[in-house]
Formats: structure tokens, sequence, C-alpha cells
């Protein structure tokens, strides 16, 4: 009986999700999958695509110099899409976005296997990136209001596993596809667009930002308003910087830019870092992709455990000591793979590790950047703390490509540059509020 009884507590804030809630859940936990899986694509053919394109033979440092620049364009596109579309999330509302979102990255990705230059490779990459900024931005605020009264950062935290489900996914798709040609890996991206049949069946806005948008429409029938009513009513790109919001602002942004430079040079590089490792030790051609398959895929795992385990960290310890445990793991993890393995050897054993905390504290975008903003411009809070950031990691693999030539063709010194910005992280919590008790702002 007893037991029964732990296991009800234990389950009860699953139990309590509606149908609507579930709903909510998948599609936004499916879209990000998918979302992550297609932008991932990009790393495990990068080599083979640019060196096609520039004619048939590239250098270490023609790869990592045009790679870098692809990369560079992805993440632009990331940034810009967050930044318009979480934006109009605020204002049309989270279900439409998520479903306009969701198609711009399906097709884009698609068409990237239809590239016959870098230059046009590089444009698919910024439009679709438009298209995965906006999911993870939009996808964030309609949880967070759809769970804003039952288990919000757990639920959060498991939404956030869809990243590293992608790169699972993505990795079994290179496995299977890559025989075929890099083209045809990429061409396999249309397949999230099925997602908006589910988003089209049954999703409505949630409360939180149906009040908003009532509010909105009162307001603007009224010819009375009050400071409050006005400040309201300001584009919310402006309230970002006002008196209320502008420290909360900077506290996101710090936290945003540290994670994303920390991650990004690892997801882009990483399977051109094991390949040429493999190389070394004399692994060439398609021997090599069974290794780099396992490698992405422990990686990817630890990220799955990451993402989940953050949530419950969070309720149990707070949400800034979890944001500092998980970047000083990524630190330790990530420095120590990229300066101190130099065969293929310990890979397996330190990628879960080192996905667990740098994919891991993601899931803090998720969890505490909504707290720190009111309903009616947490998209574009989000869109602005997460695309902020990004403009400036988008600069962070091409640094990295550009540093592998003076660092002698290492590509993991590079990578563990990048990665030691995991200390920004530290700093902009550090700097910003507790929210472990908060309800979340309306």
């Amino acid at each position: 009986m007893q037991q029964e009884q732990t296991m009800t507590g234990t389950l009860g804030w699953v139990r309590s999700f509606t149908r609507y809630q579930w709903l909510v859940f998948m599609a936004c936990w499916l879209g990000w999958t998918l979302d992550g899986t297609n932008f991932t694509l990009f790393a495990f053919v990068l080599k083979p695509a640019v060196t096609e394109l520039v004619g048939g033979t590239a250098s270490v440092a023609v790869i990592g110099r045009v790679g870098g620049y692809l990369a560079m364009a992805g993440l632009l596109g990331w940034a810009f899409g967050g930044f318009i579309f979480g934006t109009i999330a605020d204002y049309i509302g989270r279900v439409r976005t998520l479903a306009i979102s969701i198609a711009m990255y399906s097709v884009f990705t698609a068409l990237q296997g239809f590239s016959h230059t870098v230059w046009q490779l590089g444009a698919f990459r910024f439009l679709g990136g438009l298209g995965t900024g906006a999911e993870l931005v939009v996808g964030i605020p309609l949880v967070a209001e759809a769970f804003a009264e039952n288990s919000r950062a757990r639920v959060l935290g498991l939404m956030m596993t869809g990243a590293a489900f992608g790169n699972l996914l993505a990795a079994q798709e290179y496995h299977f596809l890559s025989p075929y040609g890099w083209r045809v890996v990429f061409f396999s991206g249309i397949l999230p667009a099925l997602l908006l049949l589910l988003i089209r069946r049954g999703m409505v806005e949630p409360e939180h930002f149906s009040a908003v948008r009532a509010r909105r429409e009162a307001l603007a029938a009224s010819k009375h308003h009050s400071e409050a009513d006005r400040e309201f009513m300001r584009f919310s790109w402006l309230q970002l910087f006002n008196q209320e919001n502008r420290y909360n602002t900077m506290v996101g942004l710090l936290f945003a830019t540290g994670t994303l430079l920390a991650i990004w040079t690892s997801q882009i590089w990483l399977p051109t870092i094991q390949g040429i490792m493999l190389h070394k030790q004399g692994i060439v051609g398609a021997a090599v992709v069974p290794y780099i398959t396992l490698g992405m895929e422990m990686f990817g795992i630890g990220g799955i455990f990451g993402y989940a385990a953050f949530g419950f960290l969070a309720d149990a310890l707070g949400r800034r000591p979890t944001i500092i445990l998980y970047s000083v793991g990524t630190l330790v993890f990530g420095c120590g793979l990229y300066l101190g393995a130099s065969t293929w050897g310990p890979y397996p054993y330190i990628l879960p590790l080192f996905g667990f905390c740098v994919f891991g504290v993601f899931s803090g975008h998720a969890v505490y950047l909504p707290e720190l903003f009111p309903t009616h411009m947490r998209g574009t809070a989000v869109a602005f703390c997460n695309g902020s950031g990004r403009c400036i990691t988008s600069f962070g693999p091409l640094v990295a490509g550009l540093l592998v030539a003076p660092f002698g063709g290492n590509f993991a010194k590079a990578a563990a540059v990048m990665t030691g910005f995991a200390l920004l992280s530290i700093i902009g919590v550090l700097m910003g509020r507790e929210t472990k008790h908060e309800e979340l702002p309306r």
C-alpha cells in the first residue's frame, strides 16, 4: 500500500496533464526533435559537400574556412528567425507561428540537397535557419504557458530532449543515407512537414496568451489608457529595455551567449574532428562512418539525459545552481576531451558526459528565461536573448575554423577555445535572480 502511494506521488505530476497539454508537448517536442535533426545533418555531410562544391579537392584549411562560413550562415538564419518569429508569436499567437516555422525549416533543408555552389548552399542554410530559430523560441513560451501551473520546469526540460534525440536521428539518417550521397541526406529534411497535420488538429492558444490578446483588443477599443496600459501596448522590443526588464534582458543575454558559444563549435565540427583523428589512426573512407556515428550517438544520448535531468535538478537545487553545475561540467569535460584525448579511444566515454552538460544546460533557456519576463513580451524576450546570442555565436564555428591553420590543423584545440566561453553563462546567472519558487509572470 505504501509503495503504491509512493508511485502515485512520483507519477502524479504526469497524470495531471490534460489532453491539450499532451498535444502541445508532443507537437513542440517532435518539432524540436526534427528541427535538431535537420540542422545537424549539415555537420555530418559538411566535408563531402564542401569538397564537391569547391571543385572536388579541398585542404583542411579550405574545409575549415568554407565550412565555417556555411555554419555561420545557418546560425545567423537561426538568430534572425528567432528575432522575427519570436516577436510575431507575441502578436499573432504561438500555434500559427509554430506551424510556419516547421514548414520553413523542412522545405529549405531539403533544398540544400539541390545546391550546385557554395553560395546556394549558404543561402538555403540561412533560410532554413530562419525556421529553425523560430521553432525553438515559439515552442518555449507555448509549453511554458500551457504548463504554467503544473511541473513547468520538468516538462520544459523533457521538451528540450528533442534536440538530443534529433542528434541521434540525424546520426541514423547519415548512417543509412550517406552511401547515396550527401544530397540525399539533405532531401530527407522535408519529412518534418508532416507535423503540420498534428498542429492543425486541436491546438489552440494557451490561456496566458489568450488573456493578453483579449487585453490588447480591449485597450485598442478604449480611448482612455493608464500609464501601465500604454507601456503594455508599446512595441515589445522597446519593453526589453525599460526599467522593469532591462536587467533581466542583460542576464538572459549573457547566459544564452555563453551556452551557445560553448555548444555550436562542437556541434558543427565534432564529426570532422573525429574523422581527422581516425584518419591519423589509419581508418579512412567508409570505415570511419560507424565510428563517427557511434561518437555522435554517445554525444546525443548524454544530451538526452542532461536535458531531462535539468528540470528535476532545477526544482530541487534552484535554477541558478543547476545552470552553474552544467556550465562547469561543460568546461571540464569539453576542454578535457579536446585537449586531453590524443586518439579516438576515449571519445565514446567522454562524449556522453560532455553531451549531458553542454546540451542539458539548454533546458535552462526553456526553464529560466520565460520566468524572467511577462507573457505579452515573453516570445520577444526569449527570441532576443537566444537570437542575439546566436548572432554572436554564428562567428564561433567560423573563428574555430580560422584558428585551425595557426593551431597547425588541429580542430580540437580550436573547439576547446570556444568551449571555454561557458564561463559567460556562469557570470550571467550569478548576476540574475533565483526564480525557483516564483509563478510564471502573466
